[in-house]
């Protein structure tokens, strides 16, 4: 179903209160305002360069751009670090490694790895944009040692053994 303008601003936002929310501890040490949700159905929030001046990505290159954002995430949980769409679309710019997982335990200072997969240089600036961090629950494994599994439909095919659609 498509929405016009109009229409989407009309939609109950209540729907969205029923989202798990939890309270986590942030140190912000840079200028720029915390990470924040865009919208109330969104589910990252943006986290933004702290940068003492321009940085120059030049294409393929990649570094590591600090945010002054240092989290305590309760046990249990992750933070997950992705790349902002408009920026990849618009500048050619990702991160790698994604997503980027910030266990509960980590305590130094996120920093985003970004890359320019673009043919041209590109600026990141203080205080733009320059990911999203989406926080989830961890569920940890156990392994079952096991001489065999039980088999599938699908078995062990992967790799677009299915065909092109």
């Amino acid at each position: 179903m498509r929405l016009t303008t109009a229409a989407a601003k009309q939609i109950d936002l209540s729907t969205f209160a029923a989202v798990e929310k939890i309270s986590i501890r942030i140190v912000n040490q840079s200028s720029n305002p915390l990470p924040v949700y865009a919208t109330a159905g969104s589910s990252g929030m943006d986290i933004r360069a702290n940068l003492s001046g321009t940085l120059l990505l030049q294409p393929l290159q990649r570094a590591a751009v600090p945010t002054g954002i240092f989290i305590e995430l309760p046990e249990g949980y992750e933070a997950q670090i992705r790349p902002r769409s408009g920026l990849a679309l618009k500048q050619g710019i990702t991160c790698l490694n994604t997503p980027g997982t910030i266990d509960a335990d980590y305590r130094g200072e996120i920093k985003v790895i970004l890359i320019n997969l673009s043919g041209e240089e590109q600026y990141i600036h203080h205080g733009e944009r320059i990911a999203q961090m989406v926080i989830q629950r961890v569920v940890n494994a156990e392994w079952e040692i096991a001489i065999e599994i039980n088999e599938t439909r699908r078995g062990a095919g992967g790799f677009g053994h299915t065909g092109k659609s």
